[in-house]
């Protein structure tokens, strides 16, 4: 899971430096929750960004960078394990855990 944590801290990047990692790991959180749902929720793979930018989400747009990256994870998860697991909540606690090694990379990629 570290390495989606990654993935989706990098692409989506804070839109201001004004930004706190709480809210950027929480809108990340809730990206990965909204790509959990459409799992439960017998979307297809394909159709998973279009149905949650379809409810107006309350996170920045440059979040939905990461929805593919996501939805490829927790399509490859089993349904079993979706239903128990909160996605979302492990996302942003990993998020919160490796912030400043985030940001590094972030800044390294950027040179």
């Amino acid at each position: 899971m570290f390495r989606i944590a990654i993935a989706a801290c990098l692409l989506a990047s804070p839109l201001m430096a004004a930004e706190t990692k709480e809210e950027s790991c929480g809108y990340q959180a809730d990206v990965m929750r909204a790509v959990q749902q459409a799992r439960l929720d017998r979307v297809k793979e394909a159709d998973v960004a279009d149905t949650i930018a379809a409810t107006n989400p309350g996170w920045p747009e440059n979040y939905n960078a990461a929805i593919p990256q996501l939805t490829q994870f927790v399509y490859s998860q089993k349904m079993r394990h979706l239903r128990k697991e909160d996605l979302g909540a492990t996302l942003r606690e990993q998020c919160l855990e490796n912030w400043d090694q985030i940001q590094k990379m972030q800044k390294d990629l950027k040179n």
